[in-house]
């Protein structure tokens, strides 16, 4: 990395900006949140960012193919489950990988950091209808580390940020209480909560973050759901709120446990921030938007910044000595350590967010109240108990067991894992996935059914690494 802070500092490209409006604090101007990540802290829930989703269609869909005949096993046969093709668990010049997936038809979008990506020596690929980096020179091992041990920098500036503005009269966090059922209105400003765009049956249309800075409220929403969520947005509380979409927008995450120190030189006021709340900074000139948040299960930030500013920003984050650049590989394997859902594998139209033990996300005035789309459902759940439950479980062995692979017991399939995958910092498989809610109970022993061969297992709490948010 030291030969990054030498290299020759270039500018970088943005493409097909949507919907940008100006970045302002004061009067009836904010700005967009960043931090689709975790919510709640240190349950054993979880969830966020997808290259994929039930009702999206295959272009926006990003999951690992095992079928590919000309694919090599990875070094010990390990793969991540939500990452693009030439995902690698080793140096770029180790043996081809296992590799992925759907191809967008069309032209690829680009970040504001496509052209630093190059110049460090990305491995880029499709995803979500975007050309992102899935890993750097020195493969996902290292990078997974550097995220665990010092600091990270990830680009997420494919997410889809959206300022929502109350109309006279109106209450935007009231608004959207109509669709999704977490409590919005006892955000105070400057605080942070996770929630879901819901169905009619209680399923998940999509997971986001909201944001409040007293004015506005501040979305982050996933990158193969944006385009629908806006128009959700827009079909639903446009009569009562202005629906800003602010796609092109940077939005980076910067992650591990000295995030705080690397960017407290750039913008001091984060050091004392705790998690999921969000501030304005003022960093090299640009004014950006803060959370401190993530996807990773660790302490760490979300920085919202201007298109024109990312890649300086970005390169001034790369220069403190703790950080280091991490592609979506690496960002699997962390949020997959940390128990937190893939939206499109772990929770999707079909889930509620109650098999999804998403409860705590649930406000509790709604619980009761409802008022959100599939309530009569999730509340029915609540009272009664969901069919099905997500759990954690640990395979034996090396095998992998990947999305789709049947959990069995007795010779019974009582569910499927939804993700799989090697957890680095355990040094093992890791996986979760649905079961009957009989067979839910932590220390089941089951099967998992991987290349048509049964691999012993035992369910087990989750997260499988313990969270490190900062609380203060």
């Amino acid at each position: 990395m030291d030969g990054l802070r030498r290299a020759s500092y270039g500018r970088g490209t943005q493409t097909n900006p949507v919907g940008e409006t100006a970045f302002r604090q004061g009067g009836a101007e904010g700005a967009t949140g960043p931090g689709n990540s975790q919510a709640k802290g240190p349950q054993e829930d979880g969830t966020l960012e997808s290259g994929g989703r039930v009702r999206r269609a295959p272009t926006d869909e990003v999951r690992l193919s095992a079928s590919r005949k000309d694919a090599q096993p990875n070094l010990s046969g390990l793969r991540t489950e939500g990452v693009a093709n030439g995902a690698s668990f080793a140096p770029s010049n180790a043996t081809p990988t296992e590799t992925v997936l759907t191809d967008s038809p069309g032209p690829l979008k680009r970040t504001p950091l496509y052209e630093l990506h190059k110049e460090l020596g990305a491995r880029l690929v499709p995803f979500a209808g975007y050309e992102m980096p899935v890993q750097y020179p020195t493969g996902i091992l290292a990078e997974h580390a550097q995220t665990r041990t010092a600091a990270g920098l990830f680009d997420v500036s494919h997410m889809g940020q959206v300022r929502l503005t109350a109309r006279p009269g109106q209450n935007a966090a009231k608004a959207l209480e109509t669709l999704v059922p977490g409590d919005i209105t006892g955000l105070q400003p400057g605080q942070q909560r996770y929630t879901q765009f819901t169905n009619e049956q209680g399923g998940i249309l999509d997971d986001l973050m909201v944001t409040s800075t007293g004015d506005h409220l501040l979305l982050v929403i996933n990158a193969a759901c944006k385009d629908d969520d806006l128009a959700h947005l827009q079909k639903h509380l446009s009569a009562t709120c202005e629906v800003e979409p602010t796609f092109s927008r940077g939005l980076l995450a910067l992650q591990g446990p000295l995030a705080s120190q690397a960017l407290a030189r750039l913008a001091p006021a984060v050091a004392t921030m705790k998690f999921m709340t969000g501030t304005f900074v003022t960093i090299d000139g640009a004014s950006c938007y803060v959370t401190r948040s993530g996807y990773t299960g660790g302490d760490g930030y979300e920085i919202s910044t201007p298109a024109d500013k990312t890649e300086v920003i970005a390169r001034k984050l790369l220069a403190q000595p703790e950080v280091k650049p991490i592609g979506l590989g690496a960002r699997d394997s962390l949020r997959l350590e940390a128990g937190l859902c893939l939206y499109g594998h772990d929770i999707d139209t079909t889930t509620t967010p109650i098999e999804a033990v998403l409860l705590w996300s649930v406000g509790k005035e709604r619980r009761a109240q409802g008022g959100f789309p599939g309530a009569s459902i999730i509340q029915k759940q609540i009272a009664e108990g969901a069919k099905r439950r997500r759990v954690g479980l640990l395979p034996e062995g090396k095998a992998i067991a990947r999305d789709g692979a049947e959990i069995v017991i007795g010779g019974k399939t009582v569910g499927k894992v939804t993700s799989g995958g090697f957890g680095p910092t355990l040094g093992r498989a890791v996986a979760m996935g649905y079961v009957e809610k009989a067979h839910s109970a932590n220390g089941t022993k089951v099967e998992l059914t991987v290349r048509g061969k049964p691999v012993p297992a035992e369910i087990v709490p989750m997260p499988f690494v313990k969270h490190a948010y900062y609380r203060g």
